[in-house]
Formats: structure tokens, sequence, C-alpha cells
């Protein structure tokens, strides 16, 4: 019992020491970084940031602002359309808007509006080069513009000394569902259950002369005697975070540069948009997308891709916010 009330002020001052000397180690610390900071300040130095960690995932977004123009992204399965593509810059920031590692060597594209991750066939039209890409960030800027490749899609592409090329993309939509599925959180989606013919024949037909009273050939019943039988779910495709570079030669078809509107479901929307662009020489056009006939406002055909810059301006300012640059097949 003494040696332990001998041993305890020993501890106590041990105790004490310990805690003065991590205290002093804490100050000196704490001086050194202000010394630090004061030094990168006056030299206006800065220290070098931590690279972010990247974070794949499943986006669509919220409406944004660049360039000087709204976007408003939106899932879309059912994609074919054209128009402008252009090189990322050199200067891109280390992460894709959906948490990828950006890469330049990567068979990769950014798109204003589509759902992220996706994939798709992306097509040189001025030379049918065509390539599988993985549409994983957001961009151009440019209102003008349709999608911005990297170098290395660029180059397989064959784009010319400018850096812009005529395009056609072209969404895989199995293989997009499957990214958008994983993502999600699901990895097998429910395939649809068809009725059998006969139940439809039997629900929609009119009873046949001399049918009984007790035989009923309601909707009710018929479903009951051949009730639709449910599918299994079927398995999504692997998508594979780097693609092959893959390239298949196709005919080359340029086609010619176009300002699309927009696109309307009625035909008094469409002429009423005609009718407000008569002076850039606007007409409507009848085309079937999805299987459903719709109205285009078009303006075109337009000889060069400085004079659609100039026109897509000018008639963006006249009120046609929804305007773009399409390649139209004559």
């Amino acid at each position: 019992m003494k040696h332990m009330r001998r041993s305890l002020p020993l501890a106590f001052v041990l105790l004490l020491a310990f805690t003065g000397c991590a205290r002093a180690e804490q100050a000196a610390e704490n001086a050194w970084e202000s010394i630090v900071s004061f030094v990168e300040w006056l030299l206006h130095l800065e220290r070098p940031k931590k690279p972010p960690v990247p974070q794949l995932h499943y986006v669509v977004g919220e409406p944004y602002e660049a360039g000087g123009h709204w976007f408003y992204p939106h899932a879309e399965f059912h994609y074919d359309s054209t128009g402008i593509a252009v090189i990322a810059a050199r200067n891109h920031p280390p992460l894709t808007a959906d948490g990828e590692v950006y890469d330049p060597n990567a068979m990769a594209i950014a798109h204003q509006t589509l759902q992220l991750p996706a994939i798709g066939k992306l097509t040189n039209l001025e030379n049918g080069r065509s390539v599988m890409v993985r549409i994983n960030d957001r961009g151009p800027a440019q209102v003008s513009r349709f999608v911005e490749v990297t170098p290395r899609v660029a180059a397989l592409l064959g784009f010319d000394a400018t850096g812009r090329a005529r395009v056609r993309l072209q969404l895989d939509q199995e293989l997009s569902e499957a990214l958008a599925m994983e993502l999600q959180g699901n990895a097998s989606a429910p395939a649809i259950a068809t009725a059998p013919r006969e139940q439809v024949a039997e629900a929609t037909l009119a009873p046949p002369p001399g049918v009984g009273a007790g035989m009923s050939s309601s909707p009710n019943a018929a479903a009951k005697a051949n009730p639709a039988t449910p599918m299994p779910e079927r398995k999504l495709p692997k998508v594979p975070l780097r693609l092959p570079e893959t390239v298949t030669q196709g005919t080359a078809v340029p086609g010619s540069l176009w300002i699309l509107v927009n696109t309307f479901h009625t035909a008094s929307a469409a002429t009423a948009q005609q009718n407000a662009l008569a002076d850039f020489g606007a007409r409507v056009v009848r085309s079937l997308r999805n299987g459903e006939e719709t109205d285009q406002v078009m303006i075109g055909p337009i000889g060069s891709i400085p004079e659609a810059d100039a026109l897509l301006e000018r008639v963006i300012k006249a009120g046609a916010v929804d305007a773009r640059i399409v390649v139209e097949q004559e």
C-alpha cells in the first residue's frame, strides 16, 4: 500500500509531463503550419490539391446553364440524332459527370442531356467510320455543338484538322438500360408478360349465335380460362467500364446542315412556329419518330458550319431557344 501511495504522485507527474510535451509538439506544428501558410500567401503559391475520389453512379441531373443557354437532362433510351462533334479540351476536370476518372484515351463522349452513363454507336458521317462509345459526361457547353469526344475517339473516327465532324449518335437501348438498372441496384429486369392471343380474341369478339346463358364470354371469364403466364426475369448484359477500340467502316453520307427549330405533335403548333420564323425560310417537315408521326420545323439547307453557327444564333435570339444544328440526308 505504501508503495502504491509513492507511485501515484510519480505517475501523475509523468502524465503532466507527457501532456505538456504533446501540447508543445501540437503548438509547434500549428506554428509551423501558420508560417507555411503565410509564405504561400506571400508568394502566391498554391498547394497541390488532393485528387477527387471516383464514384461511378447513374445520373440524369437537374437543368443547368452553360454557354448562356439552358439544358434540360432527361432519360431517353430510344435515341438517334445528329449534329456537330468537337474534341474535349485538354484541361478537362479529373472526373466525369457520372463520377468516372476522365481518360483522354477512353472510348467516351459527353452529351448535353442524355442519362449517364449510356452506350451508343457514334458515326462520322463524313467518312463512314463508326465506334461504340460510353456517354459519361456533360458537354459541350456550346449550344451549336452536339457531342464532345475524347482525343482517342476523334483519332479513330478520323476528325479533320478543324477538330470538328458531322456525326450521328444511336443509343444502344439494351446496354444503356442494363447500365441504368445495374447502377440503380437492379441486377435483372423483369420481362413483360404477354397475354395469350386466344385470350384477347375471346375477350373482344361477340359470342356466336346459340351460345347458352351458362357459357359466359366475358373478359373476366376468358382471363381465368387462359391466365397470362409470368415470364422469368431476363439477365442484363454486363457492360465493361472500358470499351474496345473497334472501328467499323461504312459508307460516307455527309448530308447537309439544317437548323432543327423544334419538334411538335400537332400540326397547328408547328405552323405557328413556322409563321414566327418566316423570315428565316422555316418549313414544316413531317417525319416518323419511334413509330409516331411528328412535325418538325426546319431551316436549311445551310452551306457550312460557320454559316450554320451564325444562323443558329440569330434563330435563338428570335425566340426559338430549343433550336440546334442537325445533319439531314437529302
